[in-house]
C-alpha cells in the first residue's frame, strides 16, 4: 500500500479490496495457535492489509493510464521486436524474459499444490488468517462485505490432478473448523484455480541494459508471507524512481537490481523456510515447530511484521534510489 500510495491509486485499491486487521492462527479443529488482539497488523504495519482479487488490481491501474496504452493478446517472440525505451520482463516464475538474461533457470516442485477461491459468502473477520493442518494449510480472508478469497495447499505428488477439484477440497476440510467447509462449498467451480506450487533460484542478473526483470521473473517465492505480489509492486514503483532519477535507462536498471536486492532476498528465504515448517515430514515434528514459534512474545511478530510489510520498509528501500 506505501508503493501504491507513492503513485497515487492507494486510496482506490482500499476502496476496492477487503481488510484484514488480526491475523489469526489455528489448528484445524478451530483451537487457537495464536490469537492476536484485533488490531493486531495495525499495529505493526500502520493499516490493516488489503485484500484484493487480481483482476480488480489490474483494472485499478489500467485505469490511470492513457487510453490504448495496454494491449493485450499481443505476443512477442523477442525484446527485439519492440520499439521501447525499456523491457521490463514481469511474466513470472516461466519468464522468457529471465531466461533471455540470465539463460536456463531450471523450476522444482515444491511437494505440495495449491488450489485458490473465491466464495460468495462471508464469515466472521476476526477469524481470518491460516488453519493449519497435517500436510495442509488454509487461508481465508475477505474481498469485501459478500465474498471470501481462501486457499487450500496439501502434500501431494506432482500433477496428481483431479476429475472435479472441488469436490476433492470439500473432502479435505470435512471437519476442519468452521468456515472453512462452509466456504468451500460457497465456491462455484469456475472460481476455482489449482497449481501445483514450483520454486526457482533467484536470477543472477536482474538487469541487462535496457532489459531488466521485476516479481517472480526476477525472486521467485513461496507464497507463505502473502509477499509475491506485494514485492512486484514494490519493484514496479522503485523502478520508475530509478529511471525518473536515472541519467540513463541502462544505469537505472542497474540502480534498481542493486537497491532491491538485498530487502528481496530476505524476504524470498523466509518465504521458504515458512514453506519447509508448515509442510514438514513428520506432521508431529512440523507441529511441534509451529507451536515452538508461538512461544515468541506478540511484540516482538508485529516488529518483524513491520520489518517485512511495513511502511517504513518500503520508504527505507525507496530512500537508497
Amino acid at each position: 500500500m506505501a508503493a501504491l500510495d507513492r503513485i497515487d491509486v492507494g486510496d482506490a485499491v482500499r476502496a476496492a479490496g477487503g481488510a484484514v486487521a488480526a491475523g489469526a492462527v489455528r489448528w484445524r479443529d478451530g483451537s487457537w495457535i495464536r490469537r492476536p488482539a484485533a488490531d493486531r497488523l495495525v499495529d505493526a504495519l500502520g493499516e490493516p492489509l488489503v485484500v484484493i482479487e487480481r483482476s480488480v488490481l489490474l483494472s485499478v491501474l489500467a485505469d490511470r493510464l492513457p487510453a490504448g496504452t495496454v494491449r493485450y493478446g499481443v505476443d512477442v517472440e523477442s525484446s527485439s521486436d519492440l520499439d521501447s525505451d525499456v523491457v521490463i520482463g514481469a511474466d513470472g516464475i516461466a519468464s522468457r524474459v529471465a531466461t533471455a538474461v540470465d539463460g536456463p533457470l531450471p523450476r522444482t516442485y515444491c511437494g505440495y499444490t495449491a488450489w485458490r477461491g473465491v466464495a460468495d459468502a462471508s464469515f466472521d473477520p476476526v477469524l481470518a488468517g491460516e488453519v493449519l493442518g497435517p500436510r495442509s494449510q488454509f487461508g481465508l480472508v475477505p474481498l469485501g462485505e459478500d465474498r471470501t478469497y481462501w486457499f487450500a495447499t496439501q502434500q501431494l505428488p506432482e500433477r496428481s490432478f483431479f476429475d472435479d477439484e472441488l469436490a476433492h477440497v470439500k473432502d479435505l476440510v470435512a471437519g476442519w473448523a468452521t468456515p472453512l467447509p462452509d466456504l468451500v462449498a460457497a465456491t462455484a467451480p469456475q472460481n476455482l484455480l489449482r497449481n501445483d506450487l514450483h520454486d526457482r533460484p533467484t536470477a543472477g542478473r536482474w538487469a541487462d541494459g535496457r532489459t531488466v526483470l521485476i516479481g517472480d521473473a526476477a525472486h521467485p517465492m513461496r507464497p507463505h508471507l502473502g509477499q509475491g505480489g506485494c514485492q512486484a509492486i514494490e519493484d514496479a514503483v522503485i523502478l520508475a524512481a530509478c529511471i525518473a532519477t536515472g541519467p540513463d535507462v541502462d544505469s537505472a536498471c542497474r540502480t534498481f537490481e542493486r537497491v532491491r536486492r538485498g530487502r528481496v532476498t530476505a524476504i524470498v528465504r523466509e518465504s521458504k523456510l515458512i514453506g519447509r515448517v508448515v509442510n514438514g515430514r513428520p506432521a508431529a515434528l512440523a507441529g511441534a515447530m509451529i507451536r515452538a514459534s508461538v512461544l515468541g512474545p506478540d511484540l516482538l511478530v508485529r516488529r518483524h511484521l513491520a520489518q517485512i510489510a511495513g511502511r517504513a520498509a518500503f520508504e527505507r528501500n525507496l530512500d537508497r534510489v
